[in-house]
């Protein structure tokens, strides 16, 4: 079963305007499938295979002259030698679309795309599916309960893995592929520990010092390990609002998981019925919800930009959103009954910049979307975008 993804016509919008199309995200995300399904017409070079990648690494410029025109280059970062070449090529050929490159790994593509192709590449991300596939697809399930300690892998919803086999597995080739390649990690179980204490910060503000001394490691050591998860698409941090742009980066963000299903397996979740019982059922919705609209905000290209707001009070708004226009702030919350105090933080922030906002959600765990006081009360299984 091919699920249509969303990211297909967008990068159908951009593949004439550019040489190069660059495709990343997190393994298993379904970059490889979309790819040979949506470009039939593109030759698909696999550089996971070593007797490839020893022709490419040896002779560049022959390798590049027997596949010169609508190829897909897959795993490219594992050629880093490649990029300066296929820089001269396009530069020399002018064909829009002459090549798709894919990738794994975040730090080694966006670093040799940075460093050799600038202004020659289109750069997107596809994640696992989002509810919006999902819905397309008639696989989004009644409850979120179900949902949430699923996930949303493809092979998942393909080959029916049950979730905790599927991320066991994933986890162990992560830990044996992605680390030991981009750094040298000896003591595999304190990071094993240091990735389930992440999951139990899920959904709050990030104390770095806290999580590095529960590990036993230091805070550079923490704060290396984060950006290795962040790098690998395993999650993401979101940063706070503050009308002062520059005490964004220096106030403390938010933790998220890029993946729920990853989540609840690290919390040791395993079914919609102990996900109702657990006490971070709040935090984790709100991953969820979050984490989805990151997710179509990639697969759309609609380059928004998302953060959060609490003040010294403990005034909040889970989600601040700001592309083309003003600012959207949303309430997340994992009740299915509405009730006026859900409103509290939008009433505070609209108070405190009643100039600048557009629209203002509640997004809720129930199936009924209204507007009430201009509010638009939306239902976990809408689209955001």
């Amino acid at each position: 079963m091919i699920v249509k993804r969303t990211l297909e016509d967008t990068i159908r919008k951009y593949i004439q305007l550019f040489p190069i199309i660059a495709v990343n995200g997190p393994r298993q995300s379904g970059k490889t499938t979309l790819l040979k399904s949506a470009f039939p017409e593109y030759q698909y070079i696999s550089l996971e295979n070593p007797d490839i990648r020893t022709i490419a690494e040896a002779d560049p410029n022959s390798f590049l002259e027997k596949y010169s025109d609508k190829i897909i280059f897959d795993e490219v970062q594992r050629t880093p030698k490649l990029f300066s070449f296929l820089q001269t090529k396009v530069d020399n050929d002018k064909i829009q679309g002459q090549y798709i490159l894919s990738g794994s790994q975040n730090f080694h593509l966006l670093q040799n795309i940075t460093q050799s192709l600038a202004g020659r590449v289109a750069m997107f991300k596809l994640f696992p599916f989002d509810n919006q596939e999902l819905s397309a697809a008639d696989l989004l399930p009644t409850h979120f309960e179900t949902l949430i300690t699923k996930g949303f892998y493809p092979a998942l919803f393909d080959r029916e893995i049950p979730s905790d086999i599927f991320y066991q597995n994933y986890i162990e080739t992560y830990i044996q592929r992605d680390l030991s390649e981009l750094l040298n990690i000896r003591d595999l179980m304190t990071f094993r520990r240091f990735l389930r204490l992440c999951a139990g910060r899920a959904g709050q503000i990030l104390n770095l010092s806290a999580l590095a001394k529960d590990c036993g490691i230091s805070q550079p050591t923490a704060k290396s390990w984060l950006s290795i998860l962040e790098g690998s698409f395993v999650i993401f941090l979101l940063e706070p609002y503050y009308e002062n742009f520059n005490k964004r980066i220096i106030k403390s963000p938010k933790l998220y998981f890029y993946d729920t299903g990853l989540l609840c397996y690290l919390l040791n979740i395993p079914d919609a019925t102990k996900f109702s019982e657990n006490r971070m059922m709040g935090n984790i919705f709100e991953n969820f919800i979050i984490a989805d609209l990151q997710k179509e905000n990639a697969h759309h290209y609609s380059l928004q930009n998302f953060w959060f707001w609490r003040d010294s009070n403990g005034n909040e708004v889970d989600l601040i959103s700001e592309g083309k226009g003003n600012l959207k702030i949303a309430e997340i919350k994992s009740t299915k009954t509405i009730s006026d105090k859900l409103f509290s933080g939008l009433h505070y922030f609209s108070k405190t910049f009643p100039l600048k906002i557009d629209e203002k959600w509640l997004i809720y765990g129930g199936e009924t979307s209204i507007k009430k006081n201009n509010i638009e009360i939306i239902s976990w299984r809408n689209n955001f975008m």
